[in-house]
């Protein structure tokens, strides 16, 4: 009997332990830079169609503008635009502090501490532990604070290391991880080289891309994940064409000595040296194919104005085009153009206990991840420019329902009680009238005369 007892008692503790365990809730945040969302329709992509067709799809992400990779993977994990969190460029400088960032110099915190990214934010609300495989910026101290577990970044190493690397730490119990983000340079890197209409080339990369989806579906499933952790495949930004016939050479508007170019093409960022409103005019006249403004006029809706790393001139090459000083072209695809253009825009898929199963939404501004994450992992967003309700369709917990449908809805229940309201009102009119007493008259042939 005591043997039972304690039987019964230890298989309780376990499965409270067990239960313990999955009520937190996982999410990994997956991006491959550089996915255009229309690459969906153009390739077959098997494993990344299953992975969509058991959750849910964006069509189109609008990312944020400049539509580049360390900007929109740092609005991705904060849900701020890069005027508010300060990284405004793959190439910046601060005058200020006389500091200059680049891809080969992105370690120090100065240039990411004005925002804090979900993985400080999960460690630091005490949910669980945090991982990351050489996410932008995931193995920087923000916050004073980097992922309990990462990998520093090295182009070398393999997608199938960082993803094994990823689903073991989050099947580790101690500490639990319950929030992990994983990259993937490509396919932006055949971008660049081939274009993202050179169908041979990109099938052939895009097919290695769905390979490396099927990868990951398969060790989660191995490690008996898939079930209990949510997942989000996504990316950055989309790819344009551009050409040799489509350049734009500053060295035919103005000499080298009158700026200096701090960020390049398709957005050039312009730091005059001289009279800025001269360099401004002669820029303004160089090419037609190229939209010129000084800070104070960038427009609104780029959200990308109030920010000191943001330098004086921003100039906005058309799609397709290149501003260069005089070098040749070496590339046959870019981004970073305006972020309203399709070809900009990447897509996003997600699915796990979170999401819904089968819903489809044309599009979400990137901004708005970052409040959906922080609602999956019940976390407390910080402030940011994203909104929770434009991706409520997406998640599992949420009453979804558009305008239109809530106005038919309103509409249908009020001609429903209207109609019941007039067949009441119809049925009282119609009550047949009581006729007056009559005594009831014997006729001559009965037998048995009803007595009483």
């Amino acid at each position: 009997m005591r043997l039972m007892l304690i039987l019964y008692f230890a298989g309780a503790l376990i499965c409270c332990a067990h239960s313990a365990g999955d009520s937190v809730p996982r999410l990994l945040l997956v991006s491959f830079d550089g996915f255009r969302a229309d690459y969906l329709e153009t390739y077959k992509l098997p494993h990344l169609q299953e992975f969509i067709e058991d959750g849910v799809l964006v069509r189109e992400v609008t990312n944020s503008f400049i539509t580049k990779t360390f900007p929109n993977h740092y609005t991705i994990v904060t849900g701020l635009y890069e005027e508010s969190h300060g990284i405004v460029a793959n190439d910046m400088y601060d005058a200020d502090a006389k500091k200059v960032f680049s891809q080969f110099n992105d370690s120090d915190p100065f240039w990411w501490d004005e925002a804090v990214p979900i993985w400080v934010t999960n460690q630091q609300q005490g949910k669980g532990a945090s991982a990351a495989a050489m996410w932008p910026g995931s193995d920087v101290k923000i916050n004073n604070t980097t992922p309990h577990f990462f990998m520093k970044y090295n182009f070398s190493v393999k997608f199938e290391e960082r993803a094994e690397r990823i689903v073991s730490w989050l099947n580790s119990s101690e500490p639990v991880v319950n929030f992990a983000v994983l990259y993937w340079e490509e396919p932006d890197a055949s971008g660049h080289k081939y274009g993202p209409n050179d169908t041979q080339n990109m099938g052939r990369v895009l097919e290695e891309v769905d390979k490396h989806v099927g990868f990951l579906m398969n060790k989660l499933k191995a490690a008996g994940l898939w079930d209990t952790v949510n997942v989000i495949i996504t990316s950055d930004h989309g790819m344009a064409s551009c050409s040799a016939e489509k350049l734009i050479v500053l060295d035919k508007c103005l000499g080298r000595n009158n700026y200096t170019l701090i960020d390049r093409t398709p957005v050039a960022a312009v730091l005059p040296r001289q009279n800025k409103e001269v360099v401004y005019n002669l820029l303004k006249n160089c090419s037609s194919h190229m939209k010129v403004y000084l800070k104070e006029e960038i427009p609104d809706r780029f959200h990308y104005r109030h920010h000191r790393r943001i330098q004086p001139i921003i100039l906005v090459a058309d799609e397709g085009w290149t501003i260069v000083q005089n070098e040749s072209l070496s590339k046959l695809g870019d981004h970073g153009y305006d972020n309203a253009l399709p070809s900009m825009h990447p897509f996003l898929a997600a699915r796990g206990p979170a999401f819904r199963r089968g819903s489809r939404l044309g599009a979400l501004a990137n901004v708005d991840i970052y409040p959906a994450m922080c609602h999956v992992l019940g976390l407390a967003p910080r402030p940011n420019n994203g909104t929770l309700a434009n991706a409520k369709c997406l998640l599992a917990d949420q009453w979804c329902i558009s305008v239109p449908e809530a106005v038919g809805i309103v509409i249908g229940v009020f001609m429903v009680l209207s109609t019941f309201t007039c067949i009441i009102i119809i049925s009282k009119n119609r009550v047949v009238p009581s006729r007056p007493f009559a005594r009831l008259q014997l006729q001559s042939d009965d037998d048995d005369p009803l007595i009483g």
